[in-house]
């Protein structure tokens, strides 16, 4: 049996789109809703500069239609900054800040490290070992939400269901066997990242999905993806479809590429998967 295949873009908020992507004269708080009328999935990337409220996160599900998903980048404080230091509280204000309010809707987390941050085994398999598995664990761990975060915390996580994990990696310590075999044990994603060859792409399946992130084929976060390249990432997708779920979202969005080649990989992977019935 074949996974479910969620394409789209990371973020949605961009000037540039607006009269392009957006039909002109759209107000700015029906952008979402819009979106995701074009497209099934979308990254959330505010979650990444700072800790949303919950009243966003309600609204954000409010806006989108039955079946769309929601992935989430995980906030840079935990990976920027602290870099995996003294994360226990940190990481607990991230799931107490209202990403429950997106229920079903919620997709795996994103967690991003910049080139700066390299390989640590006992460091990462700390982080690891503290990432949820589920909605009920991971409530458990937003229960020890710091002092700070009280009055804008959301804590009813609704049914147990599982949460996925995923990692973005900017450093060449990562090629690691031993870094791949901790990934598997904990069935986390590491994230296939198409950069325009400036951090490594590695293709490493690790856990019960894939996610992709396109950046850029040629200039990061600014060139659109040609048609050998979109049918290259196509057959890809589909393969990996076969045994997982895929993830896959543009972040080339500088010149409004990234919602019209989300569009053209949809159609070019149901293409694919029409010619296989």
């Amino acid at each position: 049996m074949s996974g479910s295949v969620y394409i789209g873009i990371s973020g949605w908020r961009y000037l540039p789109w607006r009269g392009v992507f957006y039909p002109k004269g759209l107000a700015q708080h029906r952008e979402l809703a819009y979106a995701a009328s074009q497209l099934p999935s979308i990254e959330i990337n505010g979650s990444f500069y700072s800790l949303q409220r919950p009243e966003s996160y309600a609204a954000w599900h409010a806006a989108t239609p039955p079946g769309f998903v929601f992935a989430l980048k995980g906030n840079r404080f935990l990976t920027h900054m602290l870099k995996l230091k003294d994360i226990e509280g940190p990481l607990a204000n991230v799931l107490a800040s209202g990403v429950f309010e997106l229920r079903e809707k919620l997709g795996p987390f994103l967690w991003q490290f910049p080139p700066v941050v390299k390989f640590d085994p006992q460091r990462f398999e700390h982080f690891l070992s503290l990432l949820p598995q589920d909605t009920d664990s991971a409530r458990e761990l937003a229960l020890q939400y710091q002092p700070r975060m009280e009055g804008r915390v959301s804590l009813e996580a609704g049914p147990k269901r599982p949460m996925r994990h995923a990692v973005e990696i900017r450093n060449e310590s990562f090629l690691d066997p031993a870094f791949i075999a901790m990934l598997r044990r904990y069935n986390v994603a590491l994230v296939v990242a198409d950069t325009a060859g400036r951090w490594p792409l590695c293709e490493d399946v690790t856990a019960d999905f894939v996610y992709i992130r396109l950046h850029g084929d040629k200039e990061l976060y600014a060139s659109g993806y040609e048609d050998a390249a979109i049918a290259a990432w196509a057959a890809r997708i589909h393969a990996w479809r076969k045994e997982r779920d895929v993830y896959c979202y543009f972040d080339n969005d500088i010149k409004v590429h990234a919602p019209y080649d989300a569009q053209r990989l949809i159609a070019a992977v149901d293409a694919l998967a029409a010619q296989a019935d």
